[in-house]
C-alpha cells in the first residue's frame, strides 16, 4: 500500500464523512447509551456485591478495572460488527461505491478511511462509557488511579481498532451485507466463544489422545490467538501490579523467571505476547482486507 495510492487527504475525507454520518445517526447514540448503562450497571454490581462477582477480598479499584475487561471484551467485538459490517459491503451492494471511487479517491483511501472512521465511531462510545463507569466506581470506592485508567483505556482503544479493522476487512471481501454479517459473526463465534476449547483439543491430540497431566508453555500462545484473550494479556502485561492486586492470572502464563531453572520465561509464555498478537491481527486485517478490496470486481 504505497503512500501515493492512499492519498492522505482523500482517506481523511472518507474517515471524516463516515464519522460525521455516524454522529448524525441514532445508531451511534444508541450504542453509546447501551455501553454507558452496561458500564454503570456492572460497576455498581461489582462494588456492591464483589463476593458474588469473583472478588472475595472485597471491591478494589484494581479489581474494578479487570472486572470491566470482561464487559469490554464482549461488547467491543459485537459493537465492531454492528458498526463495521456494512462499511464497504453496504456501499458495494447499493452501488454507491462506484460514485465514491469516481471522485479523486483510490480504493486504498476508501479502505483506510472506512477503518479509521468506524474505529473513531466505536472509540467515541467506548471512551464515554468507560469514563462514566470507572468514574462512578471511583466515587463509590473513594479511590482513583489516573495512570492505570489511562493505560487501560489506551489498550481498550487498541483492541477496538483491531476488531474494527477485522470487521471492515471482512466487509471489504464481499459485496453482500448478509454475507459480511455471516462472516463477521462466524469470526466472533470461532475466536470468542469456542476458541478456549481449541488449545485443549490440540493438546489432547498431541498427547496421543490422552488427558495431559500438565499444560506445556506452547499452549499459552495458542490461547492468545483470540483477540479478546490477547487484549486481557496486554492489560496484564502493562499493569502487572494491578493484575497482582486483582489476582488476575492466566493459565499457562509466566510473569517472571522460571522458579526451577532461574531462566527468564520465553516471550510466548508471558502476557506480553498479547500486545504482539493484537499488532499482528491489526496488520493482517489491514493487508488482507485491502488486497481483497483492491482486486474485487465492483
Amino acid at each position: 500500500m504505497s503512500g501515493s495510492e492512499l492519498g492522505a487527504g482523500s482517506w481523511v475525507a472518507v474517515a471524516k464523512k463516515d464519522f460525521r454520518d455516524a454522529v448524525q445517526s441514532r445508531a451511534l447514540w444508541a450504542l453509546v447509551a447501551v455501553f454507558v448503562v452496561l458500564s454503570i450497571g456492572s460497576t455498581y454490581a461489582y462494588v456492591e456485591a464483589p463476593e458474588l462477582l469473583g472478588s472475595p477480598g472485597g471491591a478494589t479499584f484494581a479489581g474494578l478495572i479487570f472486572f470491566t475487561i470482561g464487559l469490554t471484551g464482549l461488547f467491543v467485538p459485537l459493537a465492531a460488527i454492528v458498526v463495521g459490517y456494512r462499511s464497504i459491503a453496504g456501499e458495494r451492494e447499493l452501488g454507491s461505491i462506484k460514485l465514491l471511487l469516481s471522485m479523486p479517491t483510490t480504493r486504498g483511501s476508501v479502505f483506510v478511511g472506512k477503518v479509521v472512521g468506524r474505529t473513531c465511531v466505536l472509540a467515541f462510545g467506548l471512551v464515554v462509557g468507560l469514563l462514566v463507569g470507572l468514574g462512578v466506581g471511583a466515587a463509590m470506592l473513594g479511590e482513583l488511579r489516573i495512570v492505570p485508567v489511562a493505560v487501560f483505556v489506551a489498550v481498550t482503544l487498541l483492541f477496538s481498532a483491531v476488531y474494527t479493522a477485522i470487521v471492515v476487512g471482512i466487509s471489504a471481501t464481499t459485496g453482500s451485507t448478509s454475507r459480511a454479517t455471516t462472516l463477521a459473526l462466524g469470526f466472533f463465534v470461532v475466536f470468542e466463544l469456542f476458541w478456549d476449547a481449541v488449545p485443549m483439543v490440540i493438546l489432547y491430540v498431541v498427547e496421543g489422545f490422552a488427558t495431559p497431566t500438565a499444560i506445556p508453555d506452547w499452549v499459552f500462545p495458542i490461547t492468545q490467538l483470540s483477540p479478546s484473550s490477547a487484549y486481557f494479556s496486554s492489560v496484564v502485561a502493562l499493569l502487572p501490579d494491578l493484575a497482582e492486586t486483582a489476582e488476575a492470572t492466566q493459565a499457562g502464563a509466566s510473569t517472571g523467571a522460571d522458579a526451577a531453572s532461574g531462566e527468564p520465561a520465553p516471550l510466548y509464555a508471558t502476557p506480553e505476547i498479547g500486545l504482539l498478537v493484537l499488532a499482528l491481527w491489526l496488520v493482517a486485517a489491514l493487508v488482507v482486507g485491502y488486497y481483497r478490496f483492491r482486486s474485487a470486481d465492483l
